[in-house]
């Protein structure tokens, strides 16, 4: 079972990128655009995992202490790993060191459970597109140059995901297996 825990994003949050997804799609029609009721901020992949260690993993995150809520604004967008090299088009989130905090207990967490610790830096962001050639890139990048900066909405959050993904032909479908609270004074 291939796993991953992320925040979800509000409805007005996918809403507002739904409708930059549109614009931006025929500028780009060799990319493979994400679909939007999808998106989410991954705290970290996990990956292929055994059915029997599931509830290892449910029951390590279960243990990570109570935080404040967490704001988070949605905004802006770029490209990794460069402009001139790009990968992926992603859309930014921000948020205060209280985000990455989340993350680095996540790994830790997770980590005591026998799951590797990720090399790369915790980089928040949702992933809009993704390119495998340059074909068709100028045109979006002058499309995005154009469009200016934009800010897609803000959230709260207060709890985080464990969730399966399934890899089909239509991309990725997830399902959500357990939810966590990590606000002081809410409920589980």
């Amino acid at each position: 079972m291939r796993v991953f825990v992320a925040l979800n994003i509000p409805e007005e949050v996918r809403k507002s990128l739904a409708q930059l997804v549109a614009q931006l799609r025929p500028a780009c029609k060799t990319a493979r655009w994400a679909r939007v009721e999808g998106l989410h901020v991954t705290l970290k992949f996990i990956g292929e995992t055994p059915l029997e260690k599931l509830e290892m993993i449910k029951t390590a995150l279960s243990s990570i202490p109570s935080r404040a809520p967490i704001p988070i604004n949605f905004q802006g967008f770029g490209f990794f790993p460069s402009e001139r090299r790009p990968r992926v088009l992603w859309a930014g989130v921000e948020a205060g060191p209280d985000l990455s905090e989340l993350a680095k207990a996540v790994e830790m967490a997770l980590d005591a459970v026998g799951i590797p610790r990720d090399t790369r830096p915790f980089a928040p962001h949702l992933t809009l597109a993704r390119f495998e050639s340059p074909r068709g890139l100028d045109v979006l990048q002058s499309v995005i140059h154009n469009a200016g900066s934009r800010d897609f909405g803000r959230t709260t959050a207060t709890e985080f995901h464990l969730y399966q993904s399934v890899l089909k032909r239509g991309g990725a479908e997830y399902t959500q297996l357990a939810t966590f609270s990590f606000a002081e004074g809410r409920p589980a």
